[in-house]
């Protein structure tokens, strides 16, 4: 594998950061829930992918962008989310970049942030279109805490009536 470095956003990611967003949003949309998800697209890009600086600032989180080679291959966000809690959030990898443990590397990465931060789990929560993502976590050592129908759309999730699973995992 190319060089690869996962450090802290900066602005100059922006636009490609926003690219692979949509790109994997618009992967991940079943043909019957198309519109939905391109709502949700713009939802997110308003509300935080287009100001990821003052999203994860207001929140006292951090966001991270992995580069393979010089190229962005993947990026994720960390937010708190409750007493001694931090939630995973977008972390996305091209599809070039899958498959070869890199995401493996992310979650490792993610759990050492968590960590330094003082925080003594993390959360996260994907939906059922992403069958390789909850194969992934499982993997990864994380427990399905809890599942959900998700009606609404937000920036965290389409809405529409999708399966989402939450998992955590105990970092002490």
């Amino acid at each position: 594998m190319d060089a690869l470095s996962i450090r802290p956003f900066q602005r100059p990611d922006a636009e490609d950061v926003r690219a692979l967003f949509i790109s994997v949003n618009r992967e991940l949309a079943p043909s019957d829930k198309r519109d939905a998800f391109e709502r949700y697209i713009e939802l997110s890009l308003a509300e935080e992918i287009d100001r990821i600086e003052d999203y994860y600032g207001e929140r006292k989180g951090s966001f991270w962008v992995v580069n393979c080679g010089g190229k962005l291959a993947g990026f994720y966000g960390l937010e708190p989310a409750g007493a001694g809690e931090m939630e995973l959030r977008r972390m996305y990898l091209a599809p070039q970049y899958r498959g070869g443990g890199l995401a493996m590397r992310m979650i490792s990465h993610a759990e050492d942030v968590v960590r330094t931060k003082g925080y003594d789990r993390l959360v996260l929560s994907t939906s059922e279109l992403q069958q390789a993502a909850l194969k992934f976590y499982e993997k990864a050592g994380y427990s399905l805490a809890r599942e959900e129908v998700a009606d609404a759309a937000n920036n965290k999730t389409v809405g529409g009536g999708i399966r989402r699973y939450h998992f955590l995992k105990d970092l002490r």
